[in-house]
């Protein structure tokens, strides 16, 4: 197949570089030129990709033809070998080659199948969350309306969830630094500025609690704690199910847009959370304090 640009076409038929043996280059040659790429950068870039994965396969005695030289795990293998190259560089010629490869032997890259992604629950309103507070303030008994107001507060306050949510103790949420703190324990033990519309009734909820568990039981371990309290607050039609899970997704939201981070992300154009990730791994977290101020959580005046 001739690309569709004469000028292209030229450009690959008369591609010779110093850096690459002649076999090498002449099968970069004829592979890119099936491919027909767009443009004289393109298939530059291609060209090069090819020619480099071909001046390694060729002298470990692999036939210079597309079957061999573009099978996936030669590619790979390459990919993964090629000395002297960045992490960027090395990322973009192995998308380069199964570019090249998808489209020269079609029969060695399938496509691939969609993997299922769990999507972010959706966040409570305002409104769903002050009917919750509104069924747990209806609970018959002093302590049920002390757990399940704080059942709330832990998870869309603080965004505590499963493990960490029934291990919290009414001690383990204090006055500090300026806001009101929930200390979790257990596989990630951190300290959580509690958002401060919440700070009033999880205060309330921990005097109540004491030394006990804030939501019930004496065994943290017991996974169906919470499911009688999430049971009492479905009472009120047209409100859904109490999730935890939700709670904590309002959670996130809340503080997000407290941190600006929409705005952020579209001014630095990034979408994938991976970024964001690779970003944080070099940076450390804010103080106690700083976390308070950060997270508008300090106790009102």
């Amino acid at each position: 197949m001739e690309p569709a640009d004469p000028e292209v076409a030229a450009y690959i038929a008369r591609w010779r570089p110093s850096s690459l043996s002649p076999q090498a280059a002449a099968f970069a040659r004829a592979v890119i030129g099936q491919v027909a790429p767009e443009g004289r950068e393109r298939a530059k870039n291609l060209l090069w990709a090819a020619g480099k994965l071909a001046d390694y396969a060729i002298p470990l005695g692999l036939e210079p033809v597309p079957e061999v030289v573009l099978h996936p795990s030669t590619a790979e293998r390459f990919t993964r070998r090629a000395p002297g190259l960045s992490g960027v560089a090395r990322r973009t010629l192995r998308t380069n080659l199964r570019f090249i490869g998808r489209r020269v032997v079609p029969q060695l890259y399938p496509a691939d199948m969609p993997l299922p992604r769990e999507h972010a629950k959706e966040p409570y309103s305002p409104a769903e969350i002050a009917r919750y507070l509104a069924l747990a303030d209806a609970q018959p008994t002093p302590a049920r309306r002390m757990r399940a107001s704080g059942l709330v507060c832990l998870g869309a306050g603080a965004g505590l969830i499963r493990a960490d949510l029934r291990a919290v103790h009414g001690t383990d949420v204090t006055c500090r630094s300026g806001g009101v703190i929930a200390q979790v324990r257990g596989a990630r033990p951190r300290a959580v500025p509690v958002l401060a519309r919440y700070h009033d009734r999880l205060l309330a909820a921990a005097a109540s609690a004491g030394t006990g568990l804030i939501c019930g039981g004496t065994d943290p371990g017991r996974r169906n704690i919470t499911t009688p309290l999430i049971r009492s607050l479905a009472g009120e039609a047209g409100l859904p199910r109490l999730d935890t899970s939700r709670l904590r997704a309002t959670w996130l939201a809340d503080v997000a847009d407290l941190l600006g981070l929409a705005t952020f992300m579209h001014a630095a154009g990034i979408t994938c959370s991976q970024r964001l990730g690779d970003l944080l791994a070099g940076l450390e977290p804010a103080a106690e304090a700083d976390a308070v101020r950060l997270l508008g959580a300090a106790r009102p005046s």
